[in-house]
């Protein structure tokens, strides 16, 4: 087989690396970057660390509106794709990469591989769930990570070809963590100690285009006394900074610059608790077994309540205080899978 997968942002390499793994045993795969988000950790370096194959095309789309940014990827993948004459274009999540590349396929009567289907937060304002949605809808083959996303799809009609193979991410976790343990040394550069501080993570629009969460989000840290670390987004940096908003007042506040996917999965598993907004971490967070505190209102991966493994706090302060402050003992359930699930998605493909 020949496929096309397209990718625009570091969490889809992630997912993708297991996957191509398996694919490229014995079928040839065409990995196109949009270039959706630009990060100076997405070097030569990242793919050889990580042992993640480089893109054939890199298309530098770069950041901008919705509009703009999609349209430019639209023109640029139809070219690759008629040039290429794949059987499958395969897309992961919900980005507008991930849009982009399924509605090309779509137009050009190539079957669209959607992984990670199904998801829904129900919460149509996050272009995220436009992008799900609208995916799902046009992919021939859709792969989804829980029982919970094959239920979601199944409520919008979409049963043909629904496979539930489990979460790539827990395959990558479980192979990066390994290489995070031997490379890593993000511990002892920041002086920090195992199970001794808590990680913050802030990025989503919904917060940080909201300068009253903004200032919940830093009154409740104000008010959570251990040590916290925060690998602070370039997005939170210039919106604080627009706001007049300062963490100067925060005790025991480490901000440090983003850091790269093994120092990241060495500080979640580490930590003593996870503050985040992002999905892949909330994920991230139930897969190593450490407690989470979710500052949104709604999660795509409901999952991770059960056992209160996650707590969602919403931006109210009280709620974030209390739920770092309460103390829960995560364990892992299959609910994502084994860790096999890259090997039964070629297997089904193949079939």
């Amino acid at each position: 087989m020949k496929i096309v997968t397209v990718l625009g942002a570091r969490p889809q390499f992630i997912k993708a690396a297991p996957v191509s793994r398996v694919l490229r045993k014995k079928h040839t795969e065409i990995i196109i970057h949009t270039g959706q988000h630009y990060d100076a950790n997405m070097s030569d370096i990242f793919f050889e660390e990580l042992n993640i194959p480089k893109p054939d095309y890199y298309l530098g789309v770069g950041s901008g509106n919705h509009g703009k940014q999609t349209g430019e990827m639209l023109i640029k993948i139809e070219e690759i794709v008629l040039k290429e004459q794949p059987d499958y274009v395969l897309v992961y999540g919900d980005t507008n990469s991930t849009l982009a590349g399924a509605l090309v396929a779509a137009k050009l009567h190539v079957p669209v591989i959607h992984i990670e289907a199904g998801l829904r937060s129900f919460n149509k304002k996050m272009p995220e769930e436009i992008n799900r949605i609208m995916t799902d809808h046009v992919s021939e083959f859709l792969f989804c990570p829980t029982d919970t996303a094959v239920e979601n799809l199944k409520n919008e009609n979409i049963t043909r070809n629904v496979i539930n193979i489990g979460d790539v991410m827990y395959d990558a976790v479980l192979y990066n963590k390994e290489l995070a343990a031997q490379k890593s040394t993000i511990l002892a550069d920041l002086g920090l100690s195992e199970k001794q501080y808590h990680l913050i993570t802030i990025h989503r629009a919904e917060n940080t285009d909201n300068i009253e969460n903004m200032k919940n989000i830093l009154a409740a840290f104000a008010q959570i006394e251990d040590m916290k670390v925060w690998p602070m987004h370039p997005r939170t940096k210039h919106k604080l900074e627009a706001y007049g908003l300062s963490v100067d007042a925060i005790p025991n506040l480490k901000v440090i610059e983003p850091v790269g996917y093994l120092d990241m999965l060495t500080l979640e598993s580490h930590a003593k608790k996870i503050i985040t907004d992002s999905g892949g971490v909330q994920k991230e967070a139930y897969f190593m077994q450490v407690p989470c505190v979710t500052v949104r209102e709604q999660t795509e991966w409901v999952e991770t309540l059960e056992t209160e493994a996650n707590i969602l706090v919403g931006t109210d302060v009280d709620k974030i205080v209390a739920a770092v402050k309460k103390e829960v003992h995560p364990v892992y359930s299959d609910v994502f899978g084994d860790g096999k699930a890259a090997e039964k998605i070629v297997e089904a493909i193949e079939r």
